[in-house]
Formats: C-alpha cells, sequence, structure tokens
C-alpha cells in the first residue's frame, strides 16, 4: 500500500524533485494547503491550520507531514503531525529556532562565541531607541521575519529611527499570525512578551556565508551536506548558491559541532534543518545566522544533480520515521550551483522568455529556469534585492568542475533573451 505523504505547498517542480527519490513508486505526494494560501500572510495561523485539519479529515490518513516552506508552514507542520502520531519536532523546539530573540537565548547557551550581541525592541515603545544599548552599525530586523523583508542596517540614530517607523507600518501583518502560533507554546519567561511585532538588534557580523544540511532522528544528528556561496569575478556579488562546498575540512568540522550544540540545546529531534553560517577568515571567526528548521527548497535541485537523487529523500524519510539513505555523490556532475540571474543596472523590462524558449534552454544545458521579474517590471521596483545589482530570476547547473560550472553558467546567460528598455543584456560576469 502506498504512504500517503503530505507537503505543504507543494509546487510542481517540487513534485517533479520528490519523483527523483528511492521508492518515489510507494509514496503518493499531495498538496497539504496550495501554495498561495501557505504565502498568503492576510489569513490567520488559526485559519490556516482549521483549513489543514479539514482537508486531512477529507482525505486519506497521512503517513508523513513535510514542510520545505518558512513560517507559518514551517509551524503547522509539527502541530499537524503530532495531532496524528508522525515523527515530528515539538512546536517549541521548532519556535527556539524560528523565534529569533529566543534562537538567540538558546544558541548562546550552546555556542556562545558563535552569537553576536543582541536584544529585543519594541518598535511601538517611543523609548525603543534610548533603551538600545547596543552601538552602531546594528542589524534591525523583525522577531519572524519573512524573505528579508523589514531587514535594516542601521549605521546611525537617525536611520534607527527611520528603520522603527518602517517597522512599525509594516509588521503588523506577519506578526499578528505569529502571535496566534505563540498562542499554542509554553514560552520561557524571557521570551514571555516579546512577539510577533517585536523586532531584534544585533551586533554586526562578517564573513564568507555557508550553510549546513543535515537531519536528527531519535536524537541523534546527521550531517548530509554542505553549500556556499560563489561570488562573482571581482568578489562583489554573491554570484550563487554551489554544492558542495569548497571549505576546508577543519572549518567543516567546526561548522558541524556548532550545529549539532546548538540542535541539541533546543531539543530538536525527528525533522530535517539546515544552519547558516559567516566564516570570517582574516579573525577566524565563526558566526552563526540562524538555524531553519527544514531542508531548503533551493538546495533540492543541488542535490538531484550531484547526487542523483533530491534531497527531498531524507525530508520523506525523516517524516516516515525511516533512517535516510545519505547522499554518495552519484549523480549527472561533480558540482552544481543555483545562479543568481542579474542585471546590473536599473531598467524596465521590455521582454522576457517564452515557455518554448525557456524549455529549449533547459534541454539544451540541462538546467532549472525560474523568473520571478516579468514583462513589464522594472527592475529597481522589485522586492528584496541585493546591493551591487537586481536579480531577475535563478539557475541551476552542473558541471564537472567550478571553472566549467561558471563558463556554462556563461554560456546559458548569453543565450536568454530577456530585453531591457536600455538596450543592456543581463550580467554574464558571475
Amino acid at each position: 500500500m502506498k504512504k500517503n505523504v503530505y507537503v505543504l505547498g507543494l509546487l510542481d517542480w517540487q513534485r517533479a524533485e520528490l519523483e527523483t527519490i528511492r521508492d518515489a513508486d510507494l509514496c503518493r505526494f499531495q498538496s497539504l494547503l496550495t501554495h498561495p494560501e501557505v504565502m498568503d500572510h492576510k489569513a490567520g495561523f488559526d485559519e490556516l491550520l482549521t483549513r489543514a485539519r479539514r482537508q486531512l479529515l477529507e482525505s486519506d490518513r497521512p503517513d508523513a507531514i513535510v514542510c520545505h516552506w518558512d513560517f507559518p508552514s514551517s509551524c503547522l507542520a509539527p502541530v499537524l503531525a503530532a495531532e496524528y502520531g508522525l515523527p515530528t519536532p515539538s512546536l517549541e523546539a521548532v519556535l527556539r529556532c524560528e523565534h529569533k530573540f529566543w534562537a538567540r537565548i538558546e544558541q548562546r547557551k550552546a555556542a556562545p562565541e558563535c552569537v553576536p550581541d543582541f536584544e529585543a525592541v519594541d518598535p511601538f515603545d517611543p523609548e525603543a531607541a534610548e533603551k538600545l544599548s547596543i552601538d552602531f552599525p546594528i542589524w534591525l530586523k523583525p522577531i519572524k521575519g519573512f524573505a528579508s523583508q523589514l531587514g535594516f542596517r542601521v549605521e546611525s540614530r537617525l536611520e534607527l529611527d527611520e528603520a522603527l517607523e518602517q517597522m512599525r507600518d509594516g509588521i503588523g501583518e506577519l506578526g499578528k499570525i505569529f502571535d496566534e502560533c505563540l498562542d499554542r507554546a509554553v514560552l520561557p519567561p524571557e521570551v514571555c512578551g516579546v512577539g510577533g511585532s517585536h523586532a531584534i538588534a544585533e551586533s554586526i557580523m562578517s564573513g564568507d556565508q555557508f550553510a549546513i544540511e543535515g537531519y536528527v532522528r531519535n536524537g541523534k544528528v546527521s550531517i548530509h551536506g554542505v553549500l556556499d556561496m560563489l561570488l562573482s569575478e571581482d568578489s562583489k556579488e554573491v554570484a550563487g548558491l554551489r554544492y558542495p562546498a569548497d571549505l576546508p575540512s577543519e572549518l567543516e568540522t567546526r561548522a558541524n559541532d556548532i550545529g549539532r550544540r546548538i540542535l541539541e540545546q533546543v531539543g530538536y529531534d525527528n525533522g530535517c534543518f539546515n544552519v547558516e553560517f559567516l566564516y570570517d577568515q582574516e579573525n577566524d571567526k565563526l558566526w552563526v545566522i540562524e538555524v531553519n528548521t527544514r531542508i531548503s527548497q533551493s538546495h533540492c535541485e543541488l542535490f538531484r544533480i550531484v547526487d542523483g537523487r533530491s534531497n527531498h529523500e531524507i525530508a520523506v524519510s525523516v517524516a516516515l520515521g525511516d533512517e535516510p539513505t545519505l547522499p554518495d555523490h552519484k549523480g549527472e556532475a561533480e558540482t552544481a550551483a543555483k545562479f543568481y540571474i542579474t542585471k546590473h543596472k536599473d531598467a524596465k523590462i521590455t521582454r522576457e522568455p517564452n515557455e518554448r524558449e525557456l524549455k529549449k534552454l533547459s534541454q539544451e544545458f540541462g538546467a532549472l529556469l525560474e523568473f520571478e521579474a516579468r514583462e513589464g517590471d522594472r527592475l529597481a521596483d522589485l522586492p528584496n534585492q541585493p546591493v551591487y545589482c537586481y536579480n531577475v530570476g535563478y539557475a541551476w547547473l552542473g558541471a564537472d568542475s567550478a571553472e566549467a560550472l561558471r563558463e556554462r553558467y556563461r554560456d546559458l546567460i548569453s543565450k536568454i533573451p530577456m530585453e531591457f528598455s536600455d538596450g543592456e543584456r543581463l550580467t554574464t560576469d558571475q
């Protein structure tokens, strides 16, 4: 009998990735809630929970519930799985990673050397700026953010006042949903009262970014992959995310140890995770950015290219209560990257690739292409843009060396029929 595996907000391309895993024919993959539903922050946490419960009652009983998206999906999954007695982390363990202030408190207990100075900030407190004790520059972020929204690098008191004003205007929608979720958890005294309408201030961390990905099953932490960031040729921009990482083995060992200590500290079990780090080579300093309570959808195609099957296999195995089979690097390429498709100068998109053109390019390069910007969009109006360029989409590619990977990317970009009002093309010097 097939196992009923529910994936929150399942997309078509994720379903295709799931079909690559071992014993996929023994599973029936179904979407629990639609992708628009889990991305709609106007629907409350309780409302989404009610919809998901109703769907499960009207469908086949779940054998596993899997999540690959950020909040609220990340917190819906443990609540629903627990109600059916399925393997899952506790809601509190997930929140010890998702609630940025609570997360820093726990991380400081496990790995104080890797945690910046931090404190909670109430943007609605008229004296919030005066109460801040961390010296500038700082990062100011919501306690529970989404896709880097309302995140500010603050250099002065004037910038702090401006950031707090913007946060007051925009923090409410997601903050209310998060508060509904917090009402379902047992919070420690130091976290009580620090909810979705609060922010966290942190001292600035610097370094090269990388991440470890793994899972915890029956209390045992296992690491199955390390990924790092590819920089552009001038080292000013992040060109993409690469797997496997090109890092010293000693650094990987340190990161793995820190990741294990944090996950044990927060009591995280029977779930997947990835931990993001910054490494300051000059000072030999390792910083923890955050712990995510899932595998990343950005990583799935990279694992498929290098290992021959997606890391969805690990997420599904853990959710079913089975021991995963770790990646063995028997895929079609030695290395793979998720490249950011960028343009340096602002302009309006006057032509985007059509479906036939994208299919032809995908077949020619063995690439997965995804565009977030559309014909008629002005690049400067796109949300969550990097500092040195404008990002219009992504390309997942594989090759047998880092040099060949970059060359394939440049070749691919030169053939993408995207046109702009200024007559310039996409950036090819990644």
